[in-house]
């Protein structure tokens, strides 16, 4: 197994609007990329499950021209909100770099 930040070139989140956040994971090569997209692993259900959301929540797309996977999720608290602990919703990938992938 593998974790997805030793095989993705990128992995970042930020905000879409103050009302939800974005994932990307992104890759430099056409070998990882399928590597991923064929483990299935990566999939709106698994980001439901790690950020605590029902699956219907989460808007999940596969990139193949860009070799990315994008993801959308609703913030937990909307953007400068006096809860928010991230205004920018940069720091918000940090699960994803740990997701095994075979």
């Amino acid at each position: 197994m593998t974790k997805l930040g030793e095989i993705a070139k990128l992995i970042r989140s930020k905000n879409a609007g103050p009302f939800e956040l974005t994932f990307d994971i992104m890759f430099d090569t056409v070998e990882n990329y399928e590597r991923v997209r064929r483990s299935t692993v990566l999939s709106a259900a698994l980001i439901s499950e790690i950020y605590h959301l029902p699956v219907e929540k989460v808007k999940f797309f596969e990139v193949p021209a860009a070799l990315s996977f994008k993801a959308s999720i609703p913030r937990a608290n909307f953007q400068g909100d006096i809860d928010d602990t991230d205004s920018h919703g940069g720091q918000q990938y940090a699960p994803l770099i740990d997701i095994e992938i075979p």
